[in-house]
């Protein structure tokens, strides 16, 4: 269990949340939801320690562990994958390492024949004889072949560190359970492995996603950040939302009530307050309005960007033809033959285990990398842009937005040009001139549609080329 006491926390005037107690018990999951920088991840931090809040205190019980879902993919890529999902329970890992640095000892003492009798004991009492067999499992069900376990994790792409990170967070059966974004590159097997591990879990998840199918399928309690404050409604995803939203309309309509209620009685006493007849009812009525109070309506954290591709003029029957496209990279051949048609309004999905192929697909239509054989054609009215797995290379540097998006822009746009597209992405005033050092996974994909939005309009502009 762990829960919090009168948690504060601001940035500036900006409070992210006031007085927040909650308590998160064991057999539930709990997603936290909010808008884009309204302080999930923060508030993950706060609970692990890494941010001291304002205010306010955590609590977990006594002897509890918590395990969270790391974020830097690159602080193992000396470790072996196997070894960095171990390390996920630090404490037995600290024994496994002590206990094997004085077995390699050359000049083992007696004092060392004692306290590797104790490190056992230990070991023995945290389960950590089946520490390798455990871990092999986890990696096994999120599609780590067993071939990778002794490889080094830089050894290893994207999507496969992300899972090695998950099976670390998983590891030990943690008491508590911290996922941000735990969904990330992992494909429809692995989400569905996921959902039935976190159903089956007995201890506390709090997870942060975006995905709100996972959260329907996975979570009994939503923690939704907003106005300030962080409200716990009991169910998932979608009755957070019916729930939430009926809340809403009945505050409004209360407030209707309300407004129309004391616009009758001021109605009333503008008619009947000089009238000696009526002044005991017009008085009565004085009473009445001062008594009426109007429930606060609080401004809702929640934003929505305007995203719209409007095209410059009808597209043709065909949108795409690929025939025979093959690709081979290290010596595995990722394409072999792949040959498929898009027409006018189709929505394809592709899908397979393999997120390499489909990343290498995606890259040759792009143009970004070319096939070992095979051709492609856009229909001839066809413009498009590239929304890519890995945006990483895109945002290094010191550029403000407006500075990063220009650099994609025709040469003769400025600063206005730059701040429609930022802007429509939630990105106004001061947001514009953020350092893209600074930004958050979600402002990045923001940042990347606008980029998009701007290319569509570069090409279908023929004054800017």
């Amino acid at each position: 269990m762990i829960y919090t006491t009168n948690i504060t926390l601001a940035y500036g005037k900006r409070v992210l949340f006031k007085d927040v107690n909650i308590k998160f018990t064991p057999g539930n999951c709990y997603g936290l939801i909010g808008a884009n920088g309204a302080g999930k991840s923060t508030f993950l931090k706060i609970l692990t320690g890494d941010i001291e809040p304002d205010s306010g205190t955590v609590s977990v019980g006594p002897r509890e562990r918590i395990a969270v879902l790391r974020q830097d993919h690159f602080a193992f890529d000396e470790e072996t994958v196997l070894n960095t999902v171990i390390m996920g329970h630090e404490k037995l890992y600290g024994i496994m390492a002590e206990r094997d640095a004085l077995y390699a000892k050359p000049d083992f003492s007696e004092e060392d024949g004692i306290r590797s009798g104790e490190l056992e004991n230990e070991f023995a009492e945290m389960n950590g004889y089946e520490a390798e067999p455990e871990a092999t499992i986890l990696l096994n069900s999120l599609g780590i072949a067993e071939a990778l376990h002794q490889k080094k994790m830089k050894e290893l792409d994207g999507g496969e560190k992300v899972r090695v990170l998950l099976a670390q967070a998983l590891f030990g059966n943690p008491d508590v359970l911290l996922l941000d974004e735990p969904t990330n590159d992992l494909d429809i097997k692995s989400i569905a492995w996921l959902q039935e591990f976190l159903y089956r879990f007995q201890n506390t998840v709090i997870v942060v996603s975006h995905d709100r199918h996972f959260m329907n399928q996975a979570c009994t309690h939503i923690a939704d950040i907003d106005f300030g404050k962080i409200a716990v409604y009991v169910g998932n995803y979608e009755f957070w939302f019916q729930a939430s939203q009926l809340n809403l309309r009945l505050k409004q309509s209360e407030n209707n009530k309300i407004t129309n209620r004391a616009n009758e009685l001021k109605a009333f006493i503008q008619r009947f307050s000089s009238n000696a007849s009526k002044s005991k009812q017009a008085t009565s009525r004085k009473k009445l309005l001062e008594k009426l109070t109007l429930e606060d309506m609080p401004v809702s954290s929640r934003r929505y960007p305007f995203i719209s591709f409007r095209p410059e003029r009808p597209c043709g029957n065909v949108i795409l033809e690929v025939s025979g496209l093959t690709k081979t990279i290290d010596g595995e051949k990722v394409l072999d033959n792949v040959s498929f048609i898009v027409n006018g309004g189709d929505k394809i999905a592709f899908m397979g285990a393999n997120s390499l192929a489909k990343t290498t697909l995606f890259q040759i239509l792009a143009g970004e990398t070319k096939p070992d054989s095979g051709t492609f054609s856009w229909g001839v009215t066809i413009t498009h842009s590239y929304f890519p797995k890995e945006n990483r290379a895109f945002f290094d540097g010191d550029r403000n937005l407006i500075e990063w998006l220009l650099q994609f822009a025709p040469p003769t746009e400025g600063e206005s040009f730059a701040r429609t597209f930022l802007g429509r992405m939630l990105f106004s005033g001061e947001e514009a001139i953020k350092k893209i050092g600074v930004l958050s996974g979600g402002e990045k994909v923001r940042c990347m549609l606008s980029k998009i939005k701007d290319d569509a309009f570069r090409i279908q502009c023929p004054d800017t080329g």
